[in-house]
């Protein structure tokens, strides 16, 4: 593997990691009582929404990081996705009964295509 390989993997996983939490914060700060819900996961449909399609656009962002880094269309945005997927079963898993299935399925299942999707966005500049 080369070193811009592995650098455009954790950038990507990096990148994941700001933008939810950029998101996630102006989610905080938009929708009422927002907050009180993350602390007993009792979100309403509209807050499900929210997150569900927050997680579609940071792993859309991480992927085209990745491929922008990665100078092609390389595993390393598949990577990305493989490893946030990974890192996501145990918790929803855990959390299982406190969503609908279809909750967990659209947000295991959207992971890895909304990241390969971010990685055919077109790239204007090129990293050096």
């Amino acid at each position: 593997m080369t070193k811009r390989f592995i650098l455009a993997c954790l950038a990507g996983l990096l990148t994941w990691m700001v933008v939810v939490s950029v998101i996630n914060r102006m989610l905080r700060l938009s929708l009422p009582n927002y907050t009180a819900a993350e602390h007993t996961l009792q979100f309403t449909l509209g807050m499900k929404w929210a997150r569900l399609l927050m997680a579609i656009v940071t792993s859309a962002a991480a992927g085209a990081v990745t491929a922008w880094i990665s100078r092609s269309r390389s595993w390393a945005p598949l990577i990305v996705g493989s490893v946030v997927l990974v890192m996501f079963l145990p918790v929803h898993i855990a959390i299982w009964s406190k969503f609908p299935v279809w909750y967990h399925l659209t947000f295991l299942l959207t992971i890895i295509p909304a990241v390969l999707a971010g990685a055919l966005l077109p790239r204007h500049a090129e990293v050096p």
